[in-house]
């Protein structure tokens, strides 16, 4: 993420992938060159890849995805012996075929039973198949050892193939009953068959696998190919499967995907890094009754098939497929935006946002350029999603949590609206540089909301996140290296890990401070348009923005701005700590100012509680402003006994009626000052939330202090509402300090939670007491 980006390091041993030569002994390879992100295993920057289809089929009944994946690609260079991809322990690979094929050709069907399958024309004999890749090197220190497995695989053909039996030794006992096999692709042009090629995984990091398919000897470069490869996948970090009860209306199963950064590796075997984009198309098979939606431009439904499908038409990195499904209906709020949600839920969701969508998105297109992305719809799901919302093209996903807290909703959806520019057209290349879209998102954030709400709130907002910011960065040190713009990520560490306040914060003001060197936002908005219209469906590094900036205005290169004393860009991008320039944020005094007098009122001694209580009537601020009171009470916790005390007699019963956003932080001063009176509040708060950003800040602060017991209390109440996840998160919590938790009268807490817990956009490991409520977790 400063110029150029530093890049990580070459591939070690047990990343390599090989496959033996036809002839004689090839010549050593030359040395791999560094990958473009070193979270991704794949050798993406050996092939070009041109699209992806996926025929999936859904089956909630046991939790899992079997799925068909075909992979459009040529090769950059002369004979590659193998192509990697990312995959994940929960992604089992059953067989992979090589096909040559076509350019242009159409994109390719798929067989979801024998029947169908049987009903194609039968291919002809398959050509000859390159041999398995040979076993890796001895894996590097830092990887579990390496296990090599062969799955041989007949030719993949218009017909059913026998299900692949999975390595390891049998099962004692009698052989469980056959589960179907995944699709099958099936292709209008000849051949219409692919020959299967062995294939390998290994070990890569905690957060995924490299799977190695052995490619002919005689491939050339820029000669079009296809990768086939078919796989189920169970509950992983991307997929997650909600069974009835753990949705509003407790009527259907429902399943969502969430890529970011590094989780679609177990939806879809990929080249998972945001520097590799491609189209891709989907064909998706689910039981009756279940609405299917996808990330992309075009859908349909063959309703004799039940199948629906799906196509997007430009390129986006894998991180951005995305998929739910489940009970959900819609409703127009725009000329090109409908809201998703569940029956109950889709009222409340068409008062929220009719309307203003559109105008949200004429605003940002006034700001820098067209929509691109055809359709903005919106989808509302479960409290268990497990961020505030994700900005995949054409269909941002939100937590319906945040539909009661009017403020954070509006600002949320602009973010994502502002992603469609700054992060989904213009992408960072690298998980180093997050900030090249979470920074330029906000920044444009922040113009469409000056535009359409006035600069004084724009201000309140930003007031709200930088208090947040410093918050933060008083809790992790100053000299933190994650506080740096451009992060180095080490190999192994999983790069959500970086998603923190210096991402957004730290990267709007750096934006803020390149469009003051301008004299004029309009100026800056100006050169964004540009920026986007040069890079739009690709990926980049820090470098491309700033050259991009100073060649746009030549007289501030000629002026040396980019090395202004203490203001470097260099400095910017690479010095731990605060923002180097903070925006001037007067603007909205109007706002704040109210704010720092109650704040004094309350924290100056002697107390005058009449004076501070009657002072501001709490009910006709807007939410902002409630919740950066709060927040810096929540600062100065613990307060005197007097202090809560009468804070409690004066707002407590003010604040009940008011929004979750609000609520949560009463209660976590509540639980920092141990008032007891109010802990019936904190009860009955976590007795009716199901989501991650709303229990996991209570239960962290339950559990610093002198309550563990009443949170233990509490859980055990309440655990079986609660999304294995997000169950075992809160059980890590309470185990801290402890002996291991006792064994529970559920066994959803020992059968349903997955071996592997979904790392969030935002770690919370890092960020103690205070992480979910500090950090801005929409995407």
């Amino acid at each position: 993420m400063a110029a150029p980006a530093p890049r990580p390091p070459g591939l070690c041993c047990c990343r390599k992938g090989s496959a033996a030569g036809p002839e004689a002994p090839p010549a050593p390879p030359p040395p791999p060159e560094p990958p473009p992100d070193v979270a991704s295993a794949s050798s993406s920057q050996l092939f070009s890849l041109r699209h992806l289809h996926l025929g999936l089929e859904l089956r909630p009944e046991a939790r899992a995805l079997a799925g068909c994946l075909v992979l459009e690609l040529c090769a950059l260079r002369p004979q590659p012996r193998a192509l990697v991809l990312d995959v994940h322990p929960a992604l089992r690979v059953l067989s992979a075929a090589f096909r040559r094929a076509s350019a242009g050709e159409a994109p390719c069907a798929f067989a979801f039973s024998p029947a169908e399958a049987a009903a194609a024309p039968a291919p002809p004999p398959p050509p000859p198949c390159p041999p398995p890749p040979p076993p890796c090197a001895p894996p590097c220190a830092a990887s579990p050892p390496a296990t090599a497995t062969f799955l041989s695989a007949p030719c993949i053909a218009a017909g059913p193939l026998p299900p692949a039996a999975p390595p390891g030794d049998p099962p004692a006992g009698p052989p469980p009953a056959a589960e179907p096999p995944p699709p099958l692709p099936l292709f209008a042009q000849p051949p219409s068959s692919a020959c299967p090629v062995g294939f390998r995984v290994d070990p890569f990091t905690d957060y995924g696998s490299s799977l190695t398919i052995s490619l002919p000897a005689a491939l050339q470069p820029h000669q079009p190919f296809q990768i086939i490869v078919r796989y189920t996948t169970a509950d992983g970090p991307a997929i997650w499967w909600l069974d009835p009860e753990l949705t509003y209306g407790n009527a259907k199963p429902f399943v969502f995907t969430q890529g970011h950064s590094v989780c679609n590796r177990s939806f879809f075997p990929c080249f998972d890094t945001p520097a590799v984009k491609c189209t891709y198309s989907a064909t998706v098979k689910a039981p009756a009754g279940i609405q299917v939606l996808m990330s992309a431009t075009q859908s349909s439904y063959l309703e004799e098939e039940g199948v629906y499908q799906f196509y997007m038409e430009y390129p986006v990195p894998a991180y951005l497929v995305a998929l739910v499904a489940g009970d959900l209906i819609h409703a127009d709020i725009g000329p090109r935006s409908r809201v998703w949600a569940e029956p109950c839920l889709l009222p409340t969701a068409i008062s929220k946002l009719s309307g203003i969508v559109e105008r949200w998105l004429t605003a940002a297109e006034s700001l820098y350029g067209p929509y691109i992305w055809g359709r903005y719809d919106i989808v509302f799901l479960p409290p268990s999603f497990p961020i505030v919302a994700m900005e995949n093209p054409c269909l941002t996903f939100i937590i319906s949590s945040i539909l009661e807290s009017d403020e954070f909703l509006i600002i949320d959806v602009i973010h994502e609206v502002a992603h469609s520019w700054f992060g989904n057209a213009v992408t960072n290349a690298t998980w180093e540089e997050m900030w090249l879209s979470e920074g330029l998102a906000t920044y444009a954030q922040r113009r469409i909301t000056t535009e359409t709400y006035g600069a004084a709130f724009t201000c309140l907002e930003t007031a709200f996140r930088l208090d947040a910011l410093h918050r933060q960065m008083k809790l992790l040190g100053e000299d933190n290296p994650v506080s740096k713009l451009q992060v180095k990520l080490e190999p192994g560490v999983n790069p959500s890990n970086l998603m923190n306040l210096f991402t957004y914060e730290k990267g709007y003001c750096f934006v803020y401070y390149l469009s003051q060197l301008c004299g004029d936002p309009r100026h800056f908005d100006s050169f964004l348009r540009a920026y986007i219209e040069k890079y739009k469906f690709t990926s980049v590094v820090a470098q491309d923005l700033l050259d991009s900036f100073l060649n746009f205005f030549p007289e501030l290169k000629e002026q040396c701005v980019e090395s202004k004393a203490g203001l470097e860009f260099e400095r910017w991008l690479n010095a731990t700590g605060p923002p180097l320039a903070e925006p001037d944020l007067s603007q909205g005094s109007s706002l704040t100012r109210p704010v720092e007098t109650l704040f004094k009122l309350w924290t100056t001694e002697p107390l005058d509680s009449v004076a501070a209580a009657s002072s501001v009537d709490l009910t006709k601020w807007r939410t902002f402003q409630t919740v950066l009171f709060l927040d810096r009470l929540l600062d100065g916790s613990p307060l005197p006994h007097e202090v809560i005390k009468k804070l409690s007699e004066c707002y407590s019963s003010q604040l009940d009626s008011m929004n979750a956003e609000i609520r949560i932080r009463w209660l976590q001063i509540v639980v920092r000052n141990d008032y007891y009176p109010d802990l019936y509040k904190v009860r009955r708060f976590l007795e009716n939330q199901m989501s991650r950003m709303y229990t996991i800040p209570l239960y962290e602060d339950l559990c610093t202090g002198t309550l563990k017991s009443f949170a233990l209390e509490i859980f055990y109440q309440t655990q079986n509402q609660l999304h294995p996840n997000l169950r075992k998160t809160i059980q890590q919590i309470l185990s801290q300090g402890l002996n291991p938790l006792p064994a529970i009268d559920t066994t959803a807490v020992t059968t349903d939670t997955p071996a592997m817990v979904l790392e969030d956009k935002v770690s919370e490991a890092t960020n103690g007491a205070i992480s979910l409520r500090d950090v801005n977790v929409s995407a």
